[in-house]
């Protein structure tokens, strides 16, 4: 029985890593398209940056949503 409690901690964590690929290939490719616009239109870097920021924070709250599922559901 004890060792049942070992392994669910383990899913747990798996779980959590495998929820945290999505938000981080999300933020990559934001970035990659930000930089590679920035680079074909310098003038609107400005706009470009701001429309970055607020993507990455949609993408990065999806993972805190994940950290806390796991602790919820636990």
């Amino acid at each position: 029985m004890n060792l049942l409690a070992e392994v669910s901690g383990n899913l747990n964590v798996i779980g959590y890593g495998l929820g945290a690929i999505g938000p981080g290939i999300g933020i990559g490719l934001l970035v990659a398209k930000t930089q590679e616009a920035t680079a074909r239109q310098p003038e609107i870097s400005g706009k470009l940056m701001t429309n970055m920021f607020i993507g990455v924070g949609f993408v990065e709250a999806l993972a805190l949503i994940g950290l806390v599922a796991g602790f919820l559901f636990t």
